[in-house]
């Protein structure tokens, strides 16, 4: 039996259960190394993602030596790191799961380079999608512009089975050393909104397998209606773990093809929110200007503008507009937002307040906690216009009636505004903006920045000359 170790280095896959890295490297026989590296591309992350990784790497880590095993935690250049690793440990190979945007590809492909050139095992496994992004094609070997074209040809690729977590994890002679997580102080830029946030994260693979199951039991069949409402509790709440790989979507997708099987009428709904996120991977993949410009190219000259006291006023939740204002002080209350909400405050400040997608974009990946670089990049521009959009005209969505619609009752704008009641959620928004804001409850509710009537018009103007 071959001693040497295999370094297992993880990234966004922080869970046991469903990962085929893991389940290759325990079938070599050989110690396993888990490791979990700080590199520049992580360290860039939006202050909310990467102070919710943490809390992701610290709980795999109690996952890890529940199986007798530990998590080596360290920090600096991949490369460079795994090469100490393996000059300390005489580990013969690195395994990992695959990355897809555009930051992480260059780094992974010089790397797997590297190391095989220097007579080392360098193997990168799936795990994070249902199908690799250049497996789902058009007749003529392309790849889909349209997300249901691409549902009606994803759901018919078989997917296997989900893999058993293992008992145990097979322990090196000898543990290297490892930093220590508190001193890597991944929540610094959340000042006191980390402690405001904390209790609206569900964190790990156990909570995430928990929410798994609570949701296929008991809520999954009204979800088709149920995840517009935006006062209800109607969806999953599984982005944020399947953000950080705490689930697998293949665990995901046999749960909800169960449920469909069942005869649950919401499941089908689930499944295509499911192969959603796939379609945002598969075009981040082969057009990754998508997270930086137009995805369609004709949209480059649209005049939208960039900061703006507007914009800020969006920023804060301080427009005016109730359903806008409550949707994002949800999300610096929680780090998630609903997403009918999502999709409104996004229609906004594109159409409304004619503010560029990635003021929005670039928002969203600072404070959301289940902040996905494909499905932002993918929304963002398909709210704006300039995205894979099939509809043949502009859309803009009225807040207003929106709101009628899926938050009649009101409930949703009394939970967040505290200006409009007592709810502690509401008030405690004031407790997580930074204090340079000087925002205040006992202050009176602005005044409309914009006339939605004179938003939208100007939006369609706008529109109606650029296609002249």
């Amino acid at each position: 039996m071959n001693t040497a170790p295999l370094i297992l280095w993880f990234r966004r896959d922080l869970r046991v259960t469903d990962l085929p890295m893991l389940t290759e490297a325990l079938a070599t026989g050989r110690p396993l190394l888990p490791v979990f590296i700080l590199d520049p591309e992580t360290e860039a992350m939006g202050a909310a993602a990467l102070w919710r990784l943490g809390l992701g790497v610290e709980s795999f880590d109690a996952t890890l030596q529940a199986l007798g095993s530990r998590l080596i935690l360290r920090r600096g250049e991949a490369l460079q790191v795994l090469a100490q690793l393996i000059a300390e440990t005489k580990a013969e190979g690195v395994f990992w799961s695959r990355c897809y945007d555009p930051a992480t590809r260059p780094r992974d492909q010089a790397l797997k380079a590297a190391l095989k050139a220097r007579g080392l095992m360098a193997q990168s496994f799936p795990g994070f999608l249902l199908h690799e992004p250049w497996e789902v094609q058009t007749l003529q070997g392309g790849y889909f512009k349209v997300y249901t074209p691409f549902w009606n040809s994803a759901s018919k690729r078989p997917i296997p089975p989900s893999l058993p977590a293992p008992q145990t994890l097979p322990q090196p002679q000898a543990w290297p050393a490892s930093d220590r997580l508190q001193d890597w102080d991944l929540g610094a830029r959340m000042r006191r909104g980390a402690a405001v946030m904390r209790p609206h994260q569900r964190v790990g693979e156990a909570a995430a397998l928990s929410r798994l199951a609570e949701f296929t039991d008991h809520r999954i069949g009204a979800y088709g209606e149920a995840r517009d409402m935006m006062a209800l509790d109607g969806t999953s709440g599984l982005s944020e773990n399947l953000t950080y790989g705490e689930i697998s979507p293949r665990m995901m997708w046999h749960a909800g093809f169960r449920a469909r099987e069942e005869g649950k009428p919401g499941a089908g709904q689930f499944l295509k929110e499911i192969v959603w996120r796939e379609f945002a991977w598969a075009l981040l993949h082969h057009t990754p200007h998508i997270a930086q410009t137009s995805w369609k190219p004709e949209w480059d000259d649209f005049p939208w503008g960039g900061e703006s006291p507007k914009a800020e006023a969006w920023r804060r939740g301080m427009t005016g507009e109730p359903v806008i204002d409550a949707a994002m002080r949800q999300l610096y209350v929680t780090g998630k937002m609903h997403n009918r909400a999502r999709m409104l405050v996004g229609s906004y400040l594109t159409k409304h307040l004619m503010t560029h997608w990635r003021v929005g974009m670039d928002w969203f990946a600072d404070t959301l906690t289940d902040w996905d670089p494909a499905a932002n990049a993918m929304g963002w521009q398909w709210v704006a216009g300039s995205g894979p959009d099939a509809a043949p005209y502009f859309r803009v969505f009225n807040p207003a009636t929106q709101a009628e619609k899926f938050d009649p009752m009101q409930a949703y704008r009394r939970r967040w505004l505290a200006e409009m009641s007592r709810d502690p959620l509401a008030h405690s928004y004031f407790d997580a903006v930074p204090k340079s804001w000087g925002l205040d409850p006992a202050r009176p509710y602005p005044r409309p920045i914009v006339s939605l009537s004179a938003g939208r018009e100007a939006a369609l103007a706008a529109y109606a000359q650029r296609k002249a």
